[in-house]
C-alpha cells in the first residue's frame, strides 16, 4: 500500500520531531534545538512538517523544511544562530530538508522545492540558494541548481560544514 503525504505549516510544538528527524537523516551534520527554534521564529513562513495523509494534528511526520531570506553566496555557518535575518536579502536559503527513509519516493522533495519556488515568487527573491550534503549532490542537480563560485570566502564556510558540500543556486521560476 502506498503512503500519501504533504507539507504543512510547522509549529513550535514540532521541534521535537524536528529534531528526533535530523538525527536520522544528518547524524553527520547535528544542530541544536535552538537553531531550528529561531529559523521557526524569525521565517515561520519558511518552515514546513511532511507527515502522512490523513494524519491528524501530531501525527506521524516524517519529514521537514527550513528555509529564510539570505544573502547569495554567504551560507550561515552550521549549527549557529541568524541573530536576524538579513536587512536586505536576495534569496531564499535552504537551510535544510529531512526526510526519512519512510517518506523516500514519495515526491516530498520535489514538492518541497515547488513550495520554495513559489515562497520565494510571492517574496519577489529571484534566486533559489542552499548549501549541499554530498549525498544529496545529485538531487539537487536533477533539479537544476549549479554549483556558485563565491571564491575563498566561500570555501572556507563550506568547509566548516565537513567534506564535499557546495553551495548551490537555481533562478526562481516566475
Amino acid at each position: 500500500m502506498r503512503m500519501n503525504a504533504g507539507w504543512r505549516a510547522m509549529e513550535s510544538a514540532d521541534l521535537d520531531r524536528v529534531m528526533a528527524i535530523a538525527e536520522v537523516v544528518h547524524p553527520d551534520y547535528p544542530e541544536d534545538r535552538a537553531v531550528f527554534a529561531e529559523r521557526l521564529a524569525l521565517y515561520p513562513e519558511g518552515c514546513a512538517m511532511a507527515e502522512a495523509s490523513g494524519a491528524e494534528a501530531g501525527g506521524p511526520c516524517i519529514g521537514y523544511i527550513v528555509m529564510h531570506p539570505g544573502r547569495l553566496g554567504v551560507p550561515p555557518p552550521l549549527d549557529s544562530p541568524l541573530g536576524a535575518l538579513p536587512e536586505v536579502p536576495d534569496c531564499l536559503y535552504l537551510h535544510d530538508v529531512a526526510l526519512l527513509p519512510a517518506a523516500r519516493g514519495l515526491g516530498l522533495g520535489v514538492a518541497a522545492l515547488e513550495r520554495m519556488n513559489a515562497l520565494a515568487a510571492r517574496q519577489g527573491f529571484r534566486w533559489l540558494a542552499l548549501t549541499s550534503t554530498p549525498g544529496a549532490r545529485a538531487f539537487w542537480d536533477a533539479q537544476g541548481f549549479l554549483p556558485h563560485d563565491g571564491g575563498a570566502g566561500l570555501a572556507v564556510k563550506l568547509a566548516s560544514y565537513g567534506g564535499g558540500m557546495t553551495y548551490m543556486t537555481k533562478p526562481v521560476k516566475g
